[in-house]
């Protein structure tokens, strides 16, 4: 979910930055998915929405959004180019980068499959 402040989009999923990603995934149990975006970006609004149907459709999972444009040291450790970006991680390790059809069901089905498959190696 979002609220409009001003014209500008404000996010309700939980932020990391490039002073506690690490340390904070590092801790998590289970599947993760960190979404890069920028607040000027009308794809990552939308993906946004569909984040947080995901979170309420697998309640075991955790989702987080760094900012793309405010956290280039992290954007650039994972050469995102594109926004927004998904990164799958499961048990505090790297899995993949996720590429998903921007609806809830699609990145469900899609973070499954990629979970069935081994991790590769984080950018």
């Amino acid at each position: 979910m979002t609220h409009r402040r001003r014209d500008t989009i404000v996010s309700t999923l939980p932020r990391l930055d490039q002073f506690d990603f690490h340390a904070h995934i590092a801790r998590i149990s289970g599947p993760a998915l960190v979404v890069f975006t920028s607040p000027d970006c009308g794809s990552c609004h939308h993906l946004r929405q569909v984040l947080s149907e995901v979170r309420s459709r697998e309640p075991g999972w955790c989702v987080f959004e760094v900012d793309a444009q405010t956290e280039s040291g992290l954007t650039n450790e994972f050469e995102v180019f594109h926004l927004p970006t998904i990164f799958l991680y499961n048990d505090g390790q790297f899995h993949c980068q996720l590429d998903a059809e921007a609806r809830p069901l699609s990145i469900i089905s899609t973070t499954h499959k990629a979970l069935r498959a081994p991790a590769t190696e984080a950018p």
